[in-house]
């Protein structure tokens, strides 16, 4: 759980029957167009995240802000999911997604929360060293709201699905961009 000055943020495990409808709704929005899953059926949605819940590496979660559902993330081990081949993962290192889900009242900074959110959840892990996104080079939005929690873009990689700008976050460079101490 992560408590800012916009509110409470929680993480449950996601349900792949219970929560695919509402899942649904958010990757086939408009403002969800680098989740890359715009024509997906509702069957499609449930399959993925079925095959999500049942593979070893690859976890997803609903976020909830003020126990109402907001947002999506996915945490991956890269040694086996997403980046497998593609760089030299490092011990410690773990794989992230997220998705905002679209509203008609957007809240100022809002996503900038849910991903210190995220990053805070994964690093509660002792385990976790450094965390590792690819988004779509041309999601220059993501790429600064990435930077603004640390990430540090190391380049360009080229994914079966998109060309992907890699980047990693270690817990100090999380920790030194919230200007806190350790």
């Amino acid at each position: 759980m992560s408590t800012t000055g916009i509110g409470t943020f929680a993480l449950r495990p996601l349900d792949p029957f219970k929560d695919a409808e509402l899942l649904h709704s958010w990757v086939t929005h408009p403002k969800a167009a680098y989740w890359m899953m715009q024509d997906a059926q509702l069957q499609d949605v449930e399959r993925e995240y079925m095959r999500i819940a049942a593979h070893e590496h690859h976890h997803a979660y609903l976020g909830l802000h003020e126990g109402r559902p907001a947002f999506l993330m996915e945490k991956y081990d890269p040694r086996y999911v997403e980046l497998t081949g593609l760089y030299d993962p490092e011990p410690g290192d773990v794989g992230m997604h997220f998705l905002v889900a679209p509203t008609d009242r957007p809240i100022h900074g809002f996503t900038r929360a849910v991903i210190t959110a995220v990053m805070d959840e994964l690093f509660a892990d002792p385990r976790t060293r450094r965390v590792v996104v690819e988004p779509d080079v041309s999601n220059k939005a993501v790429h600064a709201l990435n930077e603004a929690v640390g990430f540090v873009p190391v380049g360009e990689i080229d994914k079966p699905e998109k060309r992907a700008l890699l980047s990693f976050c270690t817990r100090e460079q999380f920790v030194a961009a919230r200007g806190v101490s350790v």
